[in-house]
């Protein structure tokens, strides 16, 4: 059956859906029961299935994912909320020096299947450390599935396949998109690896995920108008990412451009541009560009526009890789810097 959701409540649906299919399915965090969480994804659920399997927790995120750990080891599969991106970071010697490592220390005997719902990202105007991206630790860690959505069908489908994995899984959710809402077919399932074509084109390959997704597919529309067809890959997941799938493409355009709102420094990018360098070089007609978050703590809400990528500043690196007159160019003609 399809409907049409926000995309937090098609993160809502999923839970409710695995919580009515599997009594192990519980779900733990801040204000996620009487409240239903401060974004509302999970308004109702302790109503319709009781306290016991919708836990509102102390403000503790090290013993949320501790008693997750715990309960997994007795065989359910706890799904955990950080309330918000710059909370994580109490629970991320449980997340990273455990729940990453406890199949590995035991030779495979103890499965983890944990999920962790990380709101992140910008565009809220929020305060200090309530937009974030970190995703890098995350990605750099061992034993973690990484992903991220970026419409409300991914956000279903997605969020059914981490519940449903043995391993443990960090979803990533775009919190600014939590209100666009979207056709949703439950009966979509989808795997936790595998990047998606959102769009065909010929000139540019642009890969991204979650909240910059919509800003790459308005830059394929506005790029159109000028005659240049941008290739849009919605990445979905961030470890493993899915290099084939941007390398085939690359072999076709010839030019890469890869955004996200984490800074540059050690990032997915970063991944993403040494890997098609390493494996389709020959393919490459310009240097790859990056377009991300900058390299400083997240700025204060009132100059997070600036800080964040943007239409033009996609269609400004598309030019760049085009060979066309960018800012890039214009810096080099008179001996600046990016």
């Amino acid at each position: 059956m399809t409907e049409t959701l926000p995309l937090g409540k098609a993160i809502g649906r999923a839970l409710g859906d695995a919580l009515a299919e599997d009594e192990k399915v519980v779900l733990l965090g801040e204000d996620i029961g009487k409240l239903g969480g401060v974004f509302r994804v999970t308004d109702g659920l302790q109503q319709q299935f009781g306290e016991a399997r919708v836990i509102d927790s102390p403000l503790a995120e090290s013993a949320i994912v501790g008693t997750a750990i715990g309960m997994a080891y007795r065989g359910y599969r706890p799904i955990v909320e950080i309330q918000f991106d710059g909370f994580m970071f109490p629970a991320f010697d449980q997340i990273v020096t455990q729940l990453a490592r406890l199949h590995y220390r035991t030779a495979g005997r103890v499965r983890m299947p944990v999920t962790v719902r990380i709101p992140y990202g910008g565009h809220i105007g929020s305060v200090e450390h309530h937009a974030e991206s970190p995703e890098s630790y995350f990605a750099h860690t061992p034993g973690l599935r990484v992903v991220t959505c970026s419409s409300p069908q991914e956000a279903y489908s997605t969020m059914r396949a981490a519940i449903a994995s043995d391993d443990p899984v960090i979803v990533f959710e775009p919190k600014a998109k939590y209100w666009g809402k979207g056709d949703v077919d439950t009966s979509v399932v989808r795997d936790l690896d595998t990047a998606t074509v959102l769009t065909r084109g010929r000139d540019v390959t642009v890969a991204c995920y979650g909240p910059t997704v919509q800003t790459a597919l308005d830059a394929a529309v506005a790029a159109s108008d000028e005659g240049i067809e941008l290739e849009v890959i919605d990445l979905r997941s961030i470890s493993p990412v899915d290099i084939d799938t941007v390398v085939d493409s690359v072999r076709r355009t010839g030019r890469l451009v890869v955004a996200h709102e984490a800074p540059a420094e050690a990032s997915v990018s970063s991944e993403v541009v040494a890997n098609v360098v390493e494996r389709a070089f020959d393919a490459l007609n310009a240097p790859p560009e990056r377009v991300t978050g900058y390299d400083t703590p997240y700025p204060p809400s009132a100059l997070e526009g600036h800080y964040l990528p943007s239409l033009d500043r996609i269609l400004d690196a598309v030019d760049h890789v085009l060979g066309r007159r960018s800012s890039r160019s214009e810096l080099a003609l008179t001996g600046g810097a990016r």
